[in-house]
């Protein structure tokens, strides 16, 4: 059984609200849009870290990490990149990659809108976890929790923090 704490677009901020949620977390996921290589490096301190790069990041955040990620956490395959659409309106290429790599989660950040959708046609749970940082138009800071138990998916927490000023 594996715990995951799933981000995305901190845009450079790094909100100490998350620390008790990321306590206990076998596993933190950034779905891009990461702002600052300071950000991976705090991460990585509290958990295993999966993550992958944004539009906004430079080449400091470039050279760490990727653009897509593919990888298992127990029997589940995964599948994250920062800009993917959303169903059925899926950036172009997104698709045919999900159909490649069959994943049972694909993640995508950038909208800054929280998502959580099976998707038939695909067979994949779509998770964008919405905006963690404080820039952009969202009104919410959000998060997922989620505990992954051999091929199992369950027990999705949606968390919420409210907005700090930009």
């Amino acid at each position: 059984m594996k715990r995951i704490v799933l981000i995305s677009d901190t845009h450079a901020f790094f909100d100490k609200r998350i620390i008790p949620y990321l306590n206990g977390a076998d596993e933190v996921w950034h779905a891009g849009d990461i702002g600052d290589p300071a950000i991976l490096d705090t991460l990585k301190s509290h958990a295993i870290l999966r993550a992958v790069y944004g539009n906004i990041d430079d080449h400091q955040v470039n050279k760490i990490v990727p653009e897509w990620l593919e990888w298992k956490t127990e029997s589940v395959p995964v599948l994250m990149t920062h800009i993917g659409g959303r169903p059925p309106k899926f950036a172009p290429g997104v698709k045919e990659k999900i159909r490649e790599c069959k994943p049972k989660i694909f993640i995508c950040g950038h909208s800054h809108i929280l998502l959580i959708q099976y998707v038939p046609e695909l067979d994949c749970l779509h998770l964008n976890p919405g905006a963690c940082g404080k820039s952009g138009w969202h009104k919410v800071q959000t998060l997922l929790r989620f505990v992954i138990d051999g091929s199992d998916i369950k027990d999705i927490e949606v968390i919420e923090l409210k907005r700090l000023p930009s």
